[in-house]
């Protein structure tokens, strides 16, 4: 079997149904030698999804900027972070990794039964052939839909309205040195309507990147922005904070709104079910049960944890501590979103590998993919590293954010980019051990374990070095779990070469430290911040591939080979 069938393969009709992006030609399997390549259709998709993530992120900065300009570091904007752990924590377990990590193996099984049965139905006669548009066939995607939908729209509707009436006593637990938490626990009830829109949206972005249809999931975060941009500056001079929260739950919605007509041309709502084959088809549907569900609930909760232990140690320090930490997580973070794009891209292709039993296949995908996710992440580590002051100048400081906002914010953002390489691997590695659809508390053990390094070294260093040391933090809990699942994905799951892959990060590393030490040597030298900071995008890109190739790289090294031959040939 395959590892890529288009969808015309699969049984779905091209036209109305056929993906934003044309559908890839099915690599053939080539004796194991070979990764799942990405082929020009990936590329295209990557390049897609790179230009909607960076626009979206983009927005996201303008969204942080209003922010910033109109409530500054203060009590409100410390309240309407609390309230925004909620969409943080829904976003991380519904759309960005929970959900995904369910569905997308679920739904590249069930695609792969449909294309079973077409072809079982045209080539024998006794079968009939699945398609998108036949009345009387069992279509096991649909099937799925039918089996999992409406039970999570009931589950996240109770979530969301429990939430709403225990507003006071979540704000209690997250934030327990709020002075007045009044404002955060009604930014908290506006916020908590994410529990059921993002459940909806990570449920339609997993289905249409199983379909090869990447362009809507890549556009939900510029829906999302605009939607809290656009009410924040319509509203903040009435409602004050609470408008950004309200902001919130209307982007949500733009989100599910983004993606609805794309779902409803793959997967009809109204279709009647096959009296013969249903019981058939049933049993076709892909497991979801408590231990599929189970670790990978586990290993999201015990992620976005840590976001849930930062806030409530820097709840105990000095107004404006939240907001520091905020504004420095979300500007070093960018590198590592740009990072895992690829990751995202070619996860089906590692599910479809695994599912089909080419591990070698799938071995040489994901050691391809970390070390592309590696380079970018480390590069982007290398410009936080040196350029901090600069960015959040040039990005924040107006209106109410001021010169010592400022310093205080980029400090805490240099020492939170030493951990921006184990938030990377940490993505990467996470999907190839949830790509077969099969039980495994690994990740869940790994995640727990960097937990319990992010609470302990918390409070040891909280106290001392306030909000350094809640990044400090951070990074040694993050960077703890990714060698921990480094090291336990080549026994477990993909047979990767851990020590090849941990050198040749190491190579990366190095370029990054010593491009970043150039920055923060140069930086001052230039006065204006955006000429500083403009000058460093040249700067530490040239030193850190410099530095790379010294250090004989392979990555930096086949930089020198044309473009087209290193992502679209795959050689």
């Amino acid at each position: 079997m395959s590892d890529t069938g288009t969808e015309t393969e699969a049984g779905a009709r091209p036209g109305p149904g056929a993906p934003l992006l044309p559908a890839p030609a099915a690599p053939r399997e080539a004796g194991g030698g070979e990764p799942p390549r990405l082929g020009s259709f990936l590329a295209r998709a990557a390049a897609a999804t790179a230009v909607l993530t960076v626009l979206g992120a983009a927005l996201g900065l303008v969204r942080d900027q209003a922010i910033a300009r109109y409530f500054g570091a203060s009590d409100a904007s410390d309240a309407f972070l609390i309230a925004w752990t909620v969409p943080e924590m829904a976003a991380t377990l519904l759309i960005e990794d929970g959900m995904a990590l369910l569905l997308v193996p679920a739904f590249s099984l069930a695609l792969s039964r449909r294309g079973a049965a077409a072809g079982a139905g045209t080539g024998t006669g006794k079968e009939i052939t699945v398609g998108v548009g036949g009345a009387e066939a069992s279509d096991p995607v649909r099937e799925l839909v039918a089996a999992t939908l409406p039970r999570l729209f009931l589950l996240l509707s109770g979530g969301a309205a429990l939430l709403i009436a225990c507003a006071p006593w979540v704000v209690g637990v997250l934030a327990p040195g709020l002075a007045d938490p009044r404002l955060a626990v009604d930014c908290t009830r506006l916020t908590a309507v994410t529990v059921l829109t993002f459940g909806i949206t990570g449920y339609f972005s997993a289905a249409l990147r199983a379909h090869r249809s990447f362009l809507p999931p890549a556009g939900v975060y510029v829906a999302y922005n605009v939607g809290i941009i656009g009410t924040t500056l319509a509203l903040h001079a009435v409602w004050g904070v609470r408008a950004a929260a309200a902001g919130v739950a209307l982007g949500s919605v733009l989100m599910i709104l983004t993606q609805l007509p794309v779902f409803l041309r793959f997967v009809p709502l109204r279709r009647p079910r096959p009296r013969r084959f249903g019981r058939r088809a049933a049993r076709a549907a892909p497991p979801l049960g408590f231990a599929v569900l189970a670790p990978v609930i586990l290993f999201v909760v015990s992620r976005q944890s840590q976001v849930l232990v930062e806030r409530f140690l820097a709840s105990t320090l000095p107004a404006g501590a939240i907001s520091h930490l905020n504004y420095a997580q979300k500007v070093a973070q960018l590198p590592m979103v740009l990072s895992l794009m690829i990751c995202t891209v070619t996860f089906p292709v590692v599910a479809r590998a695994m599912a089909a039993g080419e591990r070698e296949k799938a071995r040489l995908r994901v050691e391809r993919d970390l070390a592309l996710a590696g380079t970018v992440v480390l590069l982007g580590t290398a410009v936080v590293l040196g350029y901090a002051p600069q960015i959040i100048e040039v990005l924040f400081q107006r209106g109410a954010f001021d010169a010592s906002d400022t310093g205080s914010t980029a400090q805490v953002m240099r020492v939170y980019a030493l951990g921006l390489l184990g938030h990377c691997l940490v993505g990467a590695l996470s999907r190839p051990f949830f790509s077969s659809g099969r039980p495994t508390w690994f990740p869940a053990f790994a995640m727990g374990t960097g937990l319990v390094v992010t609470t302990g070294a918390g409070y040891a260093l909280t106290y001392r070095f306030g909000v350094d040391g809640i990044a400090t933090a951070n990074a040694l809990g993050i960077s703890t779990t990714a060698l921990l699942l480094l090291m336990g994905l080549g026994t477990r799951v993909v047979p990767i070469r851990a020590r090849s892959v941990a050198f040749s990060l190491g190579r990366l590393a190095g370029a990054s430290l010593a491009a970043g030490a150039a920055g923060w040597a140069c930086a001052p030298l230039v006065p204006d911040p955006v000429l500083s900071l403009a000058a460093g995008c040249l700067l530490v890109p040239a030193v850190f591939l410099l530095t790379g190739l010294a250090l004989r790289s392979p990555e930096l090294t086949s930089l020198l080979v044309p473009i087209r031959r290193r992502f679209l040939d795959g050689r």
